[in-house]
């Protein structure tokens, strides 16, 4: 997979029922990324695991920080390592 990493970021804050997941599903458009965005039990957290090149990925993260507009991100906590290869696309999964 060349240089393909893989992303895991839990997303904290006012991150649901704000558009979040739909608004990383349009950034990861155009783009070389696989994986998913999830909600977490609790109502205060995103999952966002994406695998592609490590130079989209940091973009993507930089929109991860950001979020959409009416969200609130607090942190954003970030692990990084080798892509697994097992996603064909990128999803909102429930």
């Amino acid at each position: 997979m060349g240089d393909n990493v893989r992303l895991d970021a839990k997303v904290t804050g006012f991150v649901q029922g704000v558009g979040y997941r739909y608004y990383i599903l349009r950034k990861v458009a155009g783009r070389n990324i696989v994986g998913y965005v999830r909600n977490l039990p609790g109502g205060r957290q995103v999952r966002v695991v994406a695998e592609g090149p490590s130079d989209q990925l940091e973009d993507l993260l930089q929109d991860i920080r950001e979020g959409p507009e009416g969200s609130f991100v607090e942190q954003v906590d970030v692990g990084w390592s080798v892509a697994s290869g097992e996603f064909s696309r990128f999803e909102v999964r429930y």
